[in-house]
């Protein structure tokens, strides 16, 4: 089993350390693994020596928020030399910004009627790598156990039974703390061409993230995002049908990318997603061939 985009705690919404998600891999039978956290790679030494401890192939890797005409989008970046000081810089911009951010979305979060304190928010980020940093799954996280709010109708729809309640924290983010919604709270993310860029000059390989989600009404833009130079894209996703999946792949041949696949596992802001839950739909030893030559361009 393969899967190449997963988070640990080095992200501000993920669960699990390094080492507990690669003993995770282990007893579900994952072979080849990457951590790919938001906009910090320092899981991958910790990662990669307990990988090769379990007997599995771990590639480095990122996930890097940037932006391209106007829309967010999430670029991974693989085989990367994760010391480099590109990549703590890149880490370092986002925490100059987050808690401004936090404060922000607090506010907007009070402007839907909703009463939450910035001592509850810091209560719960408090043993984060990231205390600064209140996520939109951190919000829901905090609302949904208040009492008060157990019939609110706009939170009904993520408790048990509700249309969103599959993955009730992270739907709560995309409904409300995404880029366009009510409570978004934007920060100054690096342009796509700048990431890309920084990947290469890093040794890595650039991939389009979860392209479903974020080309979702902005199909036009994929074109462009392709002759930046990104090396592949994420055809196999948990967000993705397995229709989706497979035109995915067909466009990345069609546009001379490899495709990889990846199930954005992060433990409790997305319960219903499992490492390796990728729902690949091509034979392993196609899928081995397509990673192969990923790891070959590695080189």
């Amino acid at each position: 089993m393969i899967d190449l985009h997963m988070h640990s705690n080095y992200s501000d919404d993920g669960t699990y350390t390094p080492l507990e998600l690669v003993k995770q891999c282990a007893s579900k039978g994952v072979r080849l693994m990457a951590i790919t956290d938001h906009n910090c790679a320092k899981a991958n030494e910790e990662a990669k020596k307990a990988a090769k401890e379990q007997g599995i192939h771990y590639i480095p890797g990122i996930e890097i928020d940037c932006a391209y005409e106007g829309a967010n989008f999430h670029m991974l970046g693989y085989r990367i030399d994760y010391r480099a000081s590109d990549f703590a810089g890149i880490e370092e911009n986002i925490r100059s910004q987050v808690r401004e951010a936090s404060l922000i979305m607090l506010a907007k979060t009070k402007e839907l009627g909703f009463e939450v304190t910035a001592e509850e928010m810091t209560e719960l980020s408090k043993d984060s790598r990231w205390p600064d940093s209140w996520t939109g799954e951190m919000f829901a996280e905090v609302l949904l156990e208040k009492p008060e709010y157990a019939d609110h109708p706009m939170l009904l729809p993520y408790r048990e039974g509700g249309s969103r309640a599959d993955n009730a924290l992270v739907n709560f983010y995309w409904d409300f703390y995404s880029q366009g919604k009510p409570c978004h709270a934007g920060i100054k993310i690096p342009d796509m061409k700048t990431i890309v860029d920084i990947i290469h000059q890093n040794h890595g390989l650039a991939v389009l993230a979860h392209p479903c989600v974020n080309l979702e009404g902005k199909e036009q833009l994929l074109k462009g995002i392709v002759s930046l130079g990104i090396d592949g894209m994420e055809a196999f996703s948990s967000y993705h049908t397995p229709e989706q999946a497979l035109e995915r792949m067909e466009q990345a041949k069609a546009y001379g990318l490899f495709y990889t696949c990846g199930s954005d596992f992060h433990g409790k802001t997305k319960p219903s997603i499992s490492l390796g839950g990728h729902g690949c739909g091509v034979s392993q030893e196609e899928l081995e061939q397509e990673l192969g030559r990923l790891l070959e361009r590695a080189k």
